[in-house]
C-alpha cells in the first residue's frame, strides 16, 4: 500500500510539470495565432487535458477487462464521472485556490460571452445525453438520432467559439503569454516549431502522469475493495480530471480567468458531447440510480454556474456551492 501513494505522489509530481509546460506552450500558441483566450481554454486546453479521461471508457469498451458488464460499467462511470467532477470538485478547488486573495465576497471574471455559450451547449448537449438512457435498447435507430445530435452539437460548438475569437481579440480578450517560452531557455529559438515541442512534450507528460495516477487509484480502490462502477464513477474521474484542475488553478491565480474557466467549462462540452455519444450506442446506457444521481447533480452543477453568470464575473460564494453539490453525490451515493 505504501508503494502505492509512492506512486501516486510521483505521479502527481509529473502532471505538475507538465502542466506547467502545456499552460506556457498554450499562451503562446495563442498568442502567436491571434486567437482569443476563449479559443485557448476552451478548445486547445480543454480538448488537450480531456485525453486522460477520454481513453479510459474507449479502452474499457473496447475490452479493457474480460469481463464485458465490467468493462461497459468503467465506460459508462467515466463517460458521466468526468463532467460531473468539472462542474463540482474542479470549480470549487480552483474557488479555493483563489479565496484568500480575492476573498468570499469576490469574483472571478471569465469573459462572459464565452462562458454562457460553453454553459449552453453543455446544459442542452446533457439534457440530450439523460434522455437517451431512456431510450429502450432495441430502438438503436433511435439511439444512434441521439448519437449523431450530440457530435453534430459539439462541431456547432466549435464553429460559434471559432467565430467569436477576432471580436474578442479586438475588444481585448486576446491571448497573452506573460513568460517566456520554456523550451527557450535551451537556446532554443521561440517559434511555432519550439512552441509545438513544448506542447506535445506537456501533452505526452500529462496524459502518462494522469494514467500512472489512475493505475496508483485502481490498486489503492482494489485494496479497499470498490467496486468498478463507483470507481468509475468516484474515484477514476479524481485523477483524469487532475490536468484540468491543475491548468485552471495556476491560470486563475494568475489572474487569467477566460483560461481557467475556459479550460473547465469547454471540456465539459467536449465530455458532454462525443463522449456521450459513445456510450449511448456502445453501452446499456440505462438510468441506473447512482447514475441517474450524478447527471441530475451534474446538471444543477451546470444550471448553479450559469444563473450565476453575470456581467460583473461569478461570486466565489456562489461557487463553493458546487462544491457542496459534490458533498452531497457523495452522501447519496456511498450511503446508498
Amino acid at each position: 500500500m505504501t508503494m502505492l501513494f509512492i506512486e501516486l505522489a510521483f505521479m502527481l509530481a509529473i502532471i505538475l510539470i507538465a502542466s506547467e509546460l502545456f499552460t506556457n506552450a498554450l499562451e503562446h500558441l495563442g498568442e502567436r495565432l491571434g486567437i482569443s483566450e476563449g479559443v485557448t481554454g476552451s478548445l486547445f486546453a480543454a480538448v488537450g487535458t480531456a485525453l486522460p479521461e477520454t481513453t479510459v471508457p474507449i479502452i474499457a469498451l473496447l475490452g479493457g477487462t474480460a469481463s464485458r458488464t465490467v468493462n461497459e460499467e468503467i465506460g459508462v462511470g467515466a463517460i458521466l464521472g468526468a463532467p460531473l467532477m468539472l462542474a463540482t470538485l474542479s470549480t470549487c478547488l480552483m474557488t479555493l485556490a483563489i479565496l484568500k486573495s480575492r476573498g468570499l465576497r469576490g469574483v472571478i471574471m471569465p469573459e462572459r460571452s464565452g462562458f454562457t455559450r460553453d454553459l449552453n451547449f453543455f446544459l442542452v448537449a446533457f439534457l440530450i445525453a439523460a434522455g437517451a438512457m431512456f431510450v429502450p435498447h432495441h430502438a438503436w435507430q433511435v439511439r444512434a438520432l441521439f448519437a449523431g445530435g450530440l457530435v453534430v452539437l459539439y462541431i456547432i460548438y466549435v464553429i460559434a467559439t471559432f467565430r467569436a475569437s477576432a471580436n474578442l481579440v479586438e475588444s481585448g480578450h486576446g491571448t497573452e503569454a506573460p513568460e517566456t517560452l520554456f523550451i527557450s531557455r535551451l537556446g532554443l529559438k521561440t517559434n511555432i516549431g519550439s512552441i509545438m515541442l513544448q506542447f506535445l512534450a506537456g501533452i505526452v507528460l500529462l496524459v502518462g502522469g494522469a494514467k500512472g495516477f489512475i493505475h496508483g487509484v485502481e490498486g489503492v480502490s482494489q485494496a479497499l475493495g470498490i467496486s468498478a462502477l463507483l470507481l468509475s464513477l468516484i474515484i477514476i474521474p479524481i485523477a483524469t480530471e487532475l490536468p484540468e484542475k491543475v491548468n485552471s488553478i495556476m491560470w486563475a491565480r494568475r489572474g487569467k480567468d477566460t483560461l481557467a474557466f475556459g479550460n473547465i467549462t469547454g471540456a465539459m462540452v467536449f465530455q458532454g458531447t462525443l463522449l456521450p455519444g459513445i456510450g449511448i450506442m456502445l453501452t446499456p446506457w440505462e438510468p441506473r440510480v447512482e447514475v441517474l444521481t450524478g447527471v441530475l447533480i451534474t446538471l444543477a452543477a451546470a444550471a448553479w454556474l450559469r444563473f450565476h453568470a453575470r456581467g460583473n464575473g461569478v461570486a466565489l460564494w456562489a461557487l463553493l456551492g458546487n462544491g457542496v453539490l459534490y458533498a452531497a453525490y457523495l452522501t447519496l451515493t456511498l450511503g446508498r
